[in-house]
């Protein structure tokens, strides 16, 4: 009797190119490697691809309508031990993929595969039937680039994703659509998802409220790929705050990898990454992806909601503007002002596709203002009483550096150690770089406040720092 599946991950993000393909091909080969049973799901329909990256030929579809029933969620072995394949099909006549055009009934029966986790390589663009297989998994991992088309992309994907859901959430309902209608004639084509929430609020509020509600519940998370600059590194954090703030999505931060000569010689040979380089950045960048996405498949949390927007507009407050807590000292406050201007510059990356000239001026303003005030004490002072009643709580802003997946994955490691640790462990490099993960430390960070080149005398340090400990245990 087949268990069903436990897991469904999407991996899709819009553009093509950005390397969603090879993100769940190495995230499937990783959970196989780790004993799990793991279906890889061809879903791209522009066409079939993944059978070459693991060196497998495009089976042969049948030709009778009976036989392609059943062929339908046919899964194929892969080099690879624990994963299986579930290709495109292609028919005589036809130019693209079957797939598409049977998902409705084919999605829902991908949960009866008797596998531990299905991962769906959605491949690019905005198509129905991509946007509802990612709203039908259990994760949704969106990937990116350093790139504008990339991070518009993404965005883009994002406001298909809620107005998608949305109409799901009223299509039995004819006269709450025609409220929806109404407000979204009032606004660009795929507009952002905040801005459809005020629009359809000025007609009724309980479907507005809906609305809301339907955006909470988008739980998006994004891989930045193709990292080349140190610049770069805090695309992802960004890209995530600014979703929030301009667009009502809580985007959460998963990971980045770096750019690699490994992941196109991978491919070029036809052999995941993880199996053809797994010394590699690149490889190990995967790797903690991988781990971070089991980490909050195992949370308690995952399926966490946070508060809805409130359905009218409504300006954010300083401590909001600058993205900390209304208990920040100054020293935060600088810092929190010089990342906001970072994020707030003629044609900056982040900001791809959500503000106009207008609206950046006036984010610049409200950022100088922020500045202004909170750094000074009288005023600063003056603002809070005017501003929060004496008994209202300070909810400090999530810091988007620090994702769920990231606490997710650093509770899972802390579990491992007291599993793992004793008086008699010797401290080997991976028991030690589990300790420095499962604290949040990097290697980067120590060897700025030791002094310690980064490498072989640096690893020498820490055993000989960490010994005593263990002695102690």
């Amino acid at each position: 009797m087949q268990r069903g599946v436990r897991h469904v991950i999407a991996v899709g993000g819009g553009r093509g190119g950005v390397g969603k393909s090879v993100l769940a091909v190495n995230l499937a080969v990783y959970l196989a490697q780790l004993g799990r049973k793991v279906v890889l799901v061809d879903a791209d329909p522009a066409g079939a691809e993944l059978h070459t990256m693991l060196d497998m030929e495009l089976p042969m579809a049948p030709r009778s309508r009976e036989d392609l029933d059943e062929f339908e969620l046919r899964t194929f072995p892969t080099p690879v031990p624990g994963l299986v394949l579930l290709p495109q099909i292609y028919t005589v006549g036809s130019i693209a993929p079957l797939r598409p055009g049977r998902k409705p009934r084919w999605a829902s029966r991908l949960r009866q595969l008797d596998a531990d986790y299905v991962l769906l390589d959605l491949g690019a663009g905005t198509l129905p039937s991509s946007v509802d297989l990612a709203l039908g998994a259990d994760f949704m991992l969106l990937v990116s680039s350093p790139e504008p088309p990339s991070v518009e992309a993404t965005f883009r994907f994002i406001r298909a994703l809620f107005l998608r859901s949305l109409r799901r959430a009223l299509v039995r309902d004819r006269f709450r659509m025609r409220m929806l209608e109404r407000a979204q004639n009032e606004l660009p084509p795929l507009p952002s998802p905040r801005e459809l929430v005020y629009e359809i609020a000025r007609y009724d509020s309980s479907v507005a409220e809906l609305a809301a509600l339907e955006l909470a519940k988008l739980k998006p998370r994004l891989v930045v790929n193709n990292v080349k600059l140190r610049a770069d590194g805090d695309l992802g954090p960004n890209m995530c705050e600014v979703a929030r703030r301009y667009l009502g999505c809580d985007m959460d931060y998963v990971g980045q990898i770096e750019q690699d000569d490994s992941v196109w010689l991978s491919i070029s040979r036809r052999r995941p990454l993880l199996i053809d380089s797994p010394a590699s950045k690149s490889a190990r960048n995967i790797e903690r992806i991988a781990r971070r996405t089991l980490a909050l498949a195992a949370s308690r949390d995952t399926n966490r909601q946070d508060p809805p927007i409130k359905i009218y507009p409504s300006d954010p407050t300083l401590y909001e503007v600058l993205g900390a807590p209304r208990g920040a000292t100054d020293e935060e406050l600088r810092r929190a002002y010089k990342r906001q201007k970072g994020i707030y510059q003629p044609k900056s990356l982040p900001l791809t596709s959500l503000l106009d000239e207008k609206g950046l001026r006036l984010a610049q303003a409200q950022t100088e203002e922020a500045h202004d005030t909170l750094l000074d004490p009288v005023r600063r002072r003056a603002y809070d009483l005017s501003t929060f009643p004496e008994t209202e709580d300070a909810v400090a802003p999530r810091d988007p550096a620090h994702s769920r997946a990231l606490e997710a994955e650093r509770a899972m490691l802390r579990e491992e150690l007291a599993r793992e640790i004793s008086a008699e462990t010797e401290f080997s490099g991976a028991i030690l770089r589990k300790v420095r993960e499962s604290l949040g430390v990097e290697i980067e960070d120590i060897a700025a406040h030791t002094k310690i080149t980064a490498g072989s005398r640096l690893h020498a340090w820490i055993r000989a720092a960490v010994r005593p400990l263990s002695q102690a245990r």
